[in-house]
């Protein structure tokens, strides 16, 4: 009677390893992010990874907007005095690897205009991450965050390439009536 509970207890432990074993397995998946440069017929913005070539027209486009962007703000990493523009470009090529974030340039005429980012990522059943963007001041209203906003959505959502979401989650401060229009546009809910 011993033996059989033994070999019972045996073959359980067999078991939950293997489960454990494939469970293991299924998080070892390749998350990683590979930022495409994201561009649409037509219309004259382009998508595309940070650099650390970007430092001083990031920078520029962020100071100039100071004033613009500081009532919707909800953290500038790189301004809050404890961490460089290389370091922060190289946080992001970090959380691209891990598959968790992604910052996108938004690019018009060769000069920086905007950002748009996809971060907080999470796989398994729910497949979601949370998108955030800023623009120009002297580029509102010339539809380039909402064309952003799709291009990144299509991206993120449906290309083969990219994370393969099944859901995004927009961050917008309630009343950012600007950003409200934004993914009014896009038709978001």
């Amino acid at each position: 009677m011993a033996t059989v509970a033994a070999q019972d207890l045996h073959m359980a432990t067999i078991k939950a390893v293997s489960v454990f074993q494939s469970i293991k397995e299924a998080f070892k998946l390749d998350h990683q992010i590979r930022p495409p440069r994201l561009t649409h017929p037509g219309f004259p913005i382009v998508l595309r990874p940070l650099t650390m070539d970007d430092e001083d027209g990031w920078n520029e486009v962020r100071w100039r907007n100071n004033d613009w962007l500081a009532p919707w703000e909800s953290g500038d990493p790189m301004h809050g005095g404890s961490i460089t523009f290389n370091q922060w470009v190289q946080r992001q090529r970090r959380n691209e690897q891990h598959g968790v974030g992604v910052i996108f340039a938004i690019e018009y005429q060769m000069r920086i205009v905007g950002q748009i980012s996809l971060g907080a990522i999470v796989y398994g059943a729910m497949r979601t991450g949370v998108v955030g963007y800023w623009v120009d001041q002297r580029c509102a209203g010339r539809g380039f965050a909402p064309m952003a906003l799709a291009m990144l959505a299509d991206w993120a959502l449906g290309d083969p390439f990219g994370p393969a979401l099944h859901r995004l989650e927009i961050a917008i401060l309630p009343d950012n009536a600007r950003s409200l229009a934004v993914v009014r546009k896009v038709g978001a809910h």
